[in-house]
């Protein structure tokens, strides 16, 4: 499968009352991780929004293991499910320091033309990164 790992400390800020990561910060962890995916494969997702491209989160999905906590230092693993046509999926792990894995996850993206807020095809350029082997 096509992966790509992001490392990074919690911040104080991203806790709640009860000491861990409030469940709202999760999907800006797995946003980082996709566009960090799409950064190691060489495109910039700031780059696809200028040529006129979106990709906007269609579904969020989170199952939550065990709580992380103010400074853990956390690893997210985002893989790509399936080839990309209109819509991209990706899966997503999310371990803490001790590589215990604290949620599981999955984001379906849609492949949306900017201008006319209309589904689009997933661009050849992407299509070209990716290795069907590896998917």
């Amino acid at each position: 499968m096509i992966q790509n790992e992001i490392s990074f400390r919690i911040r104080y800020g991203e806790t709640d009352q009860m000491g861990v990561v409030y469940h709202g910060n999760y999907a800006q962890y797995l946003e980082m991780g996709r566009v960090e995916w799409l950064r190691v494969l060489g495109i910039s997702y700031k780059s696809m929004e200028e040529s006129g491209l979106i990709l906007p989160v269609i579904s969020l999905h989170i199952n939550f293991k065990k709580s992380a906590v103010y400074d853990d230092q956390i690893r997210v693993v985002t893989r790509l499910k399936s080839i990309p046509l209109v819509k991209i999926e990706f899966e997503y792990e999310i371990y803490n320091q001790n590589d215990e894995i604290l949620a599981t996850a999955n984001t379906v993206l849609a492949f949306m033309d900017k201008a006319t807020n209309k589904p689009t095809r997933c661009p050849q350029y992407l299509l070209e990164k990716i290795n069907p082997a590896e998917v």
